[in-house]
């Protein structure tokens, strides 16, 4: 079986910050996915990305969570980034993982974005974003929606995804 994964960049955090930024992101995979692992800044505060330093109202998402007692599901149209955790039960003392895709992010068509996450108190989403640009993305930003720093230790890894 070949391998169809491949690491293009990883960073750990050794100071805090509001920000983590890929860029010069290589345009000869099919897809993209990100592994971050990190704690919430605040109750309420959500992680979102930006692709290529643009910032204009052009995501829309849908996501379902569930949270061991009770399920729902959000969305939203015309965004200034892709919401990855779109249920603000998360916690600031636990580690948390958030897995995303990003599909066909070299093509002039729209891109679609799936996040799956897993958090403290049972709580759990899958979400879809799209991103209605047709530019290829060169550089993604994760970062939350209000004042906070992720903390030391945080980490995200960027995958490149071959065509199998």
């Amino acid at each position: 079986m070949a391998i169809t994964y491949e690491p293009i960049a990883s960073t750990t955090l050794s100071s805090a910050t509001n920000l983590i930024t890929f860029s010069s992101i290589p345009q000869t995979y099919t897809d993209l996915r990100i592994v971050w692992v990190f704690k919430s800044v605040s109750s309420g505060n959500y992680p979102f990305l930006r692709f290529n330093n643009v910032i204009e109202s052009t995501f829309s998402y849908t996501t379902l969570y569930g949270t061991g007692s009770a399920a729902g599901s959000q969305k939203s149209s015309n965004n200034n980034g892709a919401y990855l955790v779109s249920y603000a039960a998360a916690s600031t003392t636990d580690w948390q993982m958030e897995t995303i895709d990003i599909f066909s992010y070299t093509s002039s068509n729209y891109k679609t974005i799936l996040n799956r996450y897993s958090g403290s108190s049972n709580f759990v989403s899958a979400g879809v974003n799209l991103w209605r640009n047709t530019s290829a993305i060169t550089s993604i930003n994760i970062q939350f929606d209000s004042e906070g720093n992720m903390p030391v230790g945080t980490t995200a890894t960027l995958f490149g995804i071959k065509a199998a």
